[in-house]
């Protein structure tokens, strides 16, 4: 599925519970791992003398990070790869990990405030807009995730975005041997505003289910559909907690306009309030 993951960190991710579930994932998948430690280039930067020899503050603070989650991959037998840049964070992974063909980005999301520097700024956020390739990520502060997962949720609002990462989904639920259930969601405001548009929209949000089990079905995979009406986010956490699930694969972005389903926000908006990995899947 994924053959080569990169993974930012800093002082708080390095010991995240985010690191270890990508250790698991790395070793599942027989993947490689790159530590990848941004000296934020847009933070002020001071020099110190040591021994002769002069140093970025920064860059040194990025060996240290390193250094530390180093020690947690070789416990876990993980084969894995170091690197520090800088730049500005999240345009500096997106065209690093392009750079290196990594296939998968792996991030922290919320926490409690001030605990990582990279959800300062929506950096999580930034690279789950402009990155190519798939970014999974999960929230810094939880204990744990469980892994393999038992079961996918993948949310599709009928766009052709959606519709590749519910293929994406279905191909990472299928080596896993994964449940999946599949929710497309019509807002009661678009609702409401559509007026005899309803029916319509009711209409698409059945297609955009259809598509996805129709995708499932040349897998050879079965899917446990949900058409729900509300808000959006809402209902989806509601969903994966209701089910038991244990990821979420979706696109980056979506439909505009009246007879959207899913917005493009939502993707940011679930990535930073579910309490399981996201795996959003962006690109053309």
């Amino acid at each position: 599925m994924y053959d080569s993951i990169l993974l930012p960190i800093d002082e708080a991710a390095a010991e995240s519970s985010l690191l270890y579930h990508a250790a698991e994932l790395a070793n599942w998948d027989d993947a490689s791992v790159e530590l990848l430690y941004v000296a934020d280039t847009s933070r002020d930067s001071v020099t110190v003398d040591t021994s002769g020899d002069v140093i970025d503050a920064l860059v040194r603070e990025g060996e240290d990070v390193v250094d530390e989650a180093r020690g947690v991959l070789d416990s876990l037998g993980v084969e894995y790869t170091t690197s520090i840049e800088q730049g500005r964070p999240a345009e500096t992974i997106v065209e690093y990990a392009e750079k290196q063909d990594h296939d998968l980005i792996a991030m922290p999301t919320h926490g409690r405030e001030g605990l990582s520097r990279y959800l300062l700024g929506s950096v999580t956020g930034k690279v789950v807009r402009l990155a190519p390739m798939p970014v999974l990520t999960a929230p810094i502060d939880e204990e744990g995730f469980e892994f393999p997962y038992g079961g996918i949720l993948l949310p599709t609002d009928g766009s052709d975005t959606a519709l590749r990462a519910a293929r994406h989904g279905l191909d990472f639920a299928a080596e896993l041997d994964a449940d999946v259930h599949v929710i497309t969601v019509t807002e009661d405001s678009m609702l409401a505003s559509a007026g005899d548009a309803v029916g319509e929209g009711e209409g698409a949000a059945q297609e955009a289910i259809d598509d996805v089990a129709a995708a499932a079905e040349s897998r050879g995979i079965d899917v446990t559909s949900h058409v729900e009406t509300g808000d959006t986010e809402e209902e989806m956490l509601a969903c994966l907690e209701r089910e038991g699930l244990d990821a979420v694969v979706m696109g980056a972005t979506g439909r505009s306009g009246l007879d959207r389903v899913l917005l493009g926000s939502v993707a940011e908006k679930i990535v930073r309030a579910a309490d399981v990995p996201v795996v959003t899947v962006g690109g053309d």
